[in-house]
């Protein structure tokens, strides 16, 4: 009797466990990797953000401009991230002085320029886009607009002064809306 009843204690134990690993499976399936980091979708963009290689600068510039807690509220929000090598485009010592505190007020409004509200993922913006008749622009948290088209298969972001971002990655799902990463720091 003891013997039948461990080994009831040990199917159950065995069963538990595989249940467990099989959901936290199917959720890491869900999430998208960026930057060498899963990005879940359970998680809000900053618990995201942090973990991806490719998105250092980015990450000290939200800091830096004091918008943590902005984008880890309930959103949604649509974010347009540009990767360590986008910011690396920009002249040389651009970053280095955007991030000093006397210029926060220049930095917020370039990284709010990259962040709509709402959760537009490809599938929408496309929709748009084709409702648009090639093109579709949406008012970003900054006040200005940015430009959104469809070349062959790929996105394109579109800033005020004509530079063009391609959206290398599109849909990455978080809990308060979705990350596009693109390749260009757009400028208001």
């Amino acid at each position: 009797m003891k013997l039948l009843k461990h080994k009831s204690l040990l199917l159950i134990a065995v069963t538990m466990m595989t249940f467990s690993f099989s959901n936290a499976f199917a959720q890491d399936s869900k999430a998208v990797m960026v930057g060498g980091a899963p990005m879940y979708p359970t998680k809000n963009i900053i618990e995201n953000a942090v973990n991806s290689k490719d998105h250092t600068t980015l990450v000290a510039a939200v800091k830096a401009a004091g918008l943590v807690e902005a984008l880890s509220g309930a959103g949604p929000f649509t974010v347009f991230a540009p990767t360590d090598e986008a910011f690396q485009k920009l002249p040389s010592g651009t970053v280095d002085n955007l991030v000093k505190p006397e210029n926060k007020s220049t930095l917020t409004a370039i990284l709010t320029y990259h962040v709509i509200p709402g959760k537009m993922d490809s599938k929408e913006l496309r929709k748009k886009i084709k409702e648009g008749h090639g093109k579709v622009m949406f008012t970003t948290l900054q006040g200005e607009q940015l430009t959104f088209a469809e070349k062959g298969k790929k996105l394109w972001v579109i800033d005020s002064k004509g530079n063009k971002a391609e959206v290398t990655i599109a849909d990455v799902y978080q809990s308060n809306g979705v990350i596009h990463v693109i390749n260009t720091v757009l400028m208001p």
